[in-house]
């Protein structure tokens, strides 16, 4: 991901948008699954994401300490819209999350070379990085549970005729 066109300013505001976003989206679906298991994963994911805008409002502030904090409505780059309904199956709310957490580590692989040297930062920014992919295995693994019992739930004919 190149961010070489970006203002850090930017870049550290599209960073909190995006882990604001994402701590919603996981306390969402947190509060509307009955699944237990999943439900303590969503939490830790969403309690992830708050440590990780944190820290990125630590760095904020370090770099703007005469600004307050405005997150945009809508972020200069181009990130996975993780918008969910009612309607939205959750195998399809996790796939979205996926490719977020996906993104979210190449983002910050990114955004950590504008820390070369700043040695703390730039190895924070890029062990975010590791934790993300990991977020990303996390829910693949929720996924494809799901899709089984996603696809049991499906109604086929004659599937319970006897001999």
């Amino acid at each position: 991901m190149d961010l070489s066109n970006y203002q850090l300013e930017d870049l550290l505001l599209t960073a909190l948008k995006s882990e604001h976003d994402s701590k919603q989206i996981y306390t969402t679906l947190a509060n509307t699954t009955d699944n237990h298991l999943l439900k303590d994963k969503l939490i830790f994911l969403a309690n992830e994401e708050e440590k990780h805008k944190q820290f990125i409002q630590s760095l904020y502030q370090k770099h703007y300490p005469n600004k307050n904090i405005t997150l945009p409505k809508k972020t200069p780059l181009p990130l996975p819209n993780l918008t969910i309904t009612e309607d939205t199956p959750l195998s399809t709310a996790l796939k979205k999350a996926m490719n977020a957490e996906q993104q979210a580590s190449d983002f910050y692989k990114s955004l950590a070379t504008h820390y070369t040297q700043e040695k703390q930062t730039y190895n924070t920014l890029l062990y975010f990085a590791d934790m993300e992919i990991g977020h990303f295995k996390l829910l693949e693994q929720e996924k494809e549970s799901i899709e089984r019992f996603e696809e049991a739930d499906i109604y086929w004919p004659m599937v319970h005729v006897g001999p």
